[in-house]
């Protein structure tokens, strides 16, 4: 499956915003997103707050079934309901538009380890 890392930048002062916001896609408006990932082929998504000497950032992790580009595109052409809300409060809080930008900023992988079944050690 494919796995799609993004970093937003959180415009400063949204910090509680964003925990707002994730607050709410995992409690009032859970089945909401439920159904809003599974459209768009998302298996799981996890989102980790981080504070750096630039800012606090947002970076999401997107597992999917499906094909990314063509998510992103269906997703950057949904203009009603939840697909709106969503893009909305990304908006605000990150200044990322997802209509231009449906899986955020482009990112470049630098490092992907897989490891086999066996048994791993480091030593010190």
């Amino acid at each position: 499956m494919p796995l799609i890392v993004r970093a937003f930048p959180v415009t400063p002062g949204q910090e509680d915003a964003a925990r707002q916001f994730a607050a709410e896609l995992t409690g009032s408006r859970r089945r909401e997103a439920e159904a809003f990932y599974r459209r768009f082929g998302i298996q799981r998504e996890s989102w980790h707050l981080q504070d750096t000497p630039h800012g606090t950032w947002i970076i999401a992790v997107t597992d999917m079934s499906g094909e990314p580009a063509a998510s992103g595109q269906a997703y950057a052409g949904a203009q009603a309901g939840f697909e709106r809300w969503f893009k909305d409060q990304v908006k605000v809080m990150t200044g990322v538009d997802q209509d231009t930008q449906p899986l955020g900023p482009p990112t470049e992988t630098l490092l992907d380890v897989t490891l086999a079944d066996t048994d791993v050690s480091v030593s010190p």
